[in-house]
């Protein structure tokens, strides 16, 4: 071989061996990110305003009533006083006769007189002003769906029975 046939197999053989290092294997090739745009000579539009937040709104209030109440208890009911000592049947038919006379009589003054509720009987039955779920349900539910003025039908709850104005 001559020279020039050496120099042309060295050059061959060496660009080849090269390429082994300049050119990744396809497994190890990173892909390259894409060339961003060129700008547009047109100004990009602002971004719009982020719309503020509402302030969180109050909780609603509590729909409120006030109400009387003639409370019969019996014994064995919820804080019932020692000393009652009539059956809950007697106490349910107490009731009703108390419901009849309090359509026509005066509600306060029969409170006063009837009810086994201490506390509210010796104002008239008057309970103030409260919400839902301040009473037991069985008692909300009935006093919520009278009208103003409007006596209710016999309610029971655990403290007895209840007639409500």
């Amino acid at each position: 071989m001559n020279r020039r046939s050496l120099a042309l197999a060295a050059l061959v053989l060496g660009s080849a061996a090269c390429s082994r290092l300049t050119a990744p294997v396809d497994d190890q090739v990173t892909p390259m990110p894409e060339p961003v745009a060129a700008a547009s000579a047109e100004p990009a539009a602002p971004a719009p305003a982020p719309t503020p937040t509402p302030a969180p709104a109050p909780p609603p209030k509590p729909e409120m009533i006030k109400a009387s109440h003639i409370l019969v208890a019996y014994k064995g009911a919820m804080r019932a006083d020692p000393a009652i000592k009539r059956t809950k049947e007697e106490a349910k038919k107490l009731a009703a006769d108390l419901q009849k006379k309090a359509q026509k009589e005066d509600f306060a003054a029969l409170a006063k007189k009837q009810s086994d509720d201490k506390g509210s009987g010796a104002n008239g039955g008057e309970l103030g002003e409260f919400s839902r779920t301040q009473m037991v349900k069985p008692f909300a539910d009935a006093a919520f769906a009278l009208k103003p003025g409007e006596v209710s039908a016999v309610v029971e709850s655990d403290f007895g029975f209840h007639i409500i104005k």
